[in-house]
């Protein structure tokens, strides 16, 4: 069965995004980079919430600048054709290799599961995450630790009304102080 990954940038207070909603602190530096590269290679289908997928539309024209580098272009090149699956309220279109979802996120997920298909079924998004994370779906979190404290924001978890046991599978330390954190929900 595919596992659901929930995974992204967070500041060492616990925010994916700071007061004012901004994230700049999570430009990754080359080795960030690269690991992100990787990651994505495991991923068959990326779920987002409508603020994620409007921020990762830049990705779908960015190949256009001929001043991208090597590393920015196999991004491209995974992360285009991977199919995304978006979930809002206020959108009625959606560009390049993604839906608009027509049901609710945990509908989504076991069809997703049932059918054949390759790699990790990625959410991304703090809002659709902790949706998914109180139907008890998430089978791992990958928390990129980001050397910053925002003091305030979008929090990385949700408020959750229960415990959720974890087993470290994965630590890493980059040069640029960020730290990799991947944890398995044991079950």
């Amino acid at each position: 069965m595919r596992s659901v990954t929930y995974s992204m940038g967070v500041s060492l207070d616990g925010y994916i995004v700071g007061p004012d909603g901004g994230f700049d602190w999570t430009a990754p530096e080359d080795d960030v980079f690269r690991f992100w590269i990787e990651q994505i290679r495991g991923v068959g289908v990326h779920l987002l919430g409508r603020r994620l997928y409007e921020t990762m539309l830049y990705w779908e024209t960015a190949d256009q600048d001929p001043s991208i580098d090597e590393d920015t272009r196999e991004w491209i090149a995974l992360w285009n054709p991977l199919p995304k699956v978006v979930f809002s309220t206020t959108l009625t279109s959606v560009q390049g290799n993604a839906r608009l979802a027509s049901g609710g996120v945990a509908e989504e997920i076991e069809r997703l599961r049932a059918e054949p298909g390759e790699g990790d079924i990625a959410i991304g998004g703090a809002t659709l995450a902790a949706e998914v994370a109180e139907a008890g779906l998430i089978d791992e979190y990958q928390i990129m630790v980001y050397p910053v404290l925002v003091g305030g924001g979008i929090p990385f978890f949700a408020r959750l009304e229960r415990q959720v046991d974890l087993e470290l599978v994965e630590t890493r330390t980059f040069n640029s102080r960020v730290v990799h954190l991947r944890y398995r929900v044991v079950r």
